[in-house]
């Protein structure tokens, strides 16, 4: 006999209290059209655009 795993759903406001202890939120305002291409640019490549921005951050704390 295969067993089903039984799955389990963690609420929202569980998953907004974890991000709340654990992350910041840094923003950044930059003109439309440099937004706008790094979205696309994101998109084509299939890389979020969090992951190239915490890329960014950590290569600059390292230098």
């Amino acid at each position: 006999m295969s067993e089903t795993k039984r799955k389990t759903k963690t609420s929202t406001a569980v998953k907004r209290r974890y991000n709340e202890k654990v992350y910041d939120t840094v923003r950044a305002s930059l003109p439309k059209e440099m937004a706008e291409a790094f979205k696309a640019k994101c998109a084509a490549e299939g890389i979020s655009q969090a992951q190239i921005i915490k890329k960014a951050v950590e290569d600059f704390l390292n230098a």
